[in-house]
């Protein structure tokens, strides 16, 4: 199993199907778990999935339509029920902390403490390693991205050459020179991998921002092209337009979802046609309980 990777819950928009459920993304990234936007039936999906409320610690809301949120009660409650010791942070809109509220509070059950509330407000937030952007959506919307810090990867023939091993290697990593040797000579820059969830919104200069070299770009695709009209006045993208965004930012894995009812899974070739008409990296049309890998970090090696 991957270190890291997203495990898709739901893929509908606002009314789910026989064969899509509502919105809901977990990201597993090292031993964090990252839960997105859980719609209706997500607890169910994540057993569906494997997945425990023990393996949630954040929950993160991108707005408070319902298929981006009705769910929120159901992960709390379990949350609660389930004993869940370590901490978990709720991240949400701040202009939506009534909302929160109700959904936190939405039935009768034991609470629980390891909740920590984090909203977000102003144009551009952080709460930990995420990076929240305010997006164009007729209430008020964020999208997410979670940045691993830049590193270095190390040269093993490099390091054979100068005859540096064993705890030398760590001594060179922590100090930047070993005899002389220094780590730049050993080594060369790894940026660090980076993940974006752009749910509901226009083409506006956040979902740019947002997407900006990312590894994995997790993105809305309510409608195809001729629905182009419909999808600017409800404020959503189509899938060319995540194209665009892709291909303008460099996104190395593109995931397509929260499909509108309308389109069924003999449409997803439509969906990737549209897509390579601007983009041609990698494409998921993303279906419920896929699992997707954040793609690995590949670092040049100029001894080679």
């Amino acid at each position: 199993m991957s270190s890291r990777e997203l495990v898709v819950l739901g893929t509908s928009s606002a009314v789910p199907t026989r064969h899509r459920n509502h919105n809901g993304y977990f990201l597993r990234w090292d031993d964090q778990g990252f839960l997105f936007d859980p719609g209706e039936g997500t607890q169910r999906q994540m057993t569906h999935a494997g997945l425990s409320a023990n393996d949630v610690h954040w929950l993160c809301v991108t707005h408070f339509h319902g298929d981006h949120c009705l769910g929120v009660p159901g992960i709390v409650q379990r949350i609660a029920r389930d004993h869940v010791r370590h901490p978990v942070r709720a991240v949400f809109p701040g202009s939506g902390q009534t909302y929160w509220r109700r959904l936190r509070h939405a039935a009768v059950f034991a609470d629980t403490s390891v909740i920590a509330e984090h909203p977000v407000s102003g144009g551009l937030a952080g709460v930990g390693p995420l990076t929240a952007r305010r997006l164009s959506h007729p209430v008020e919307s964020y999208g997410y991205r979670l940045q691993e810090p830049a590193g270095r990867s190390m040269l093993p023939d490099r390091l054979a050459a100068h005859g540096i091993r064993g705890p030398e290697i760590g001594e060179l990593q922590r100090t930047g020179s070993v005899r002389g040797v220094t780590l730049d000579e050993c080594s060369v820059p790894r940026p660090g991998q980076s993940v974006a969830f752009v749910m509901d919104t226009r083409l506006c200069d956040a979902v740019f921002e947002l997407a900006s070299g990312v590894d994995l770009l997790v993105i809305e695709a309510t409608f195809l092209s001729p629905e182009g009209a419909l999808a600017k006045e409800y404020g959503h993208l189509t899938a060319y337009e995540a194209g665009v965004v892709a291909a303008d930012a460099g996104v190395r894995r593109l995931v397509l979802t929260h499909f509108s009812e309308r389109y069924g899974f003999a449409d997803e070739a439509s969906f990737t046609d549209e897509v390579r008409r601007s983009f041609d990296g990698e494409v998921v049309t993303a279906r419920d309980l896929m699992r997707i890998p954040v793609p690995r970090r590949q670092t040049h090696n100029p001894a080679k």
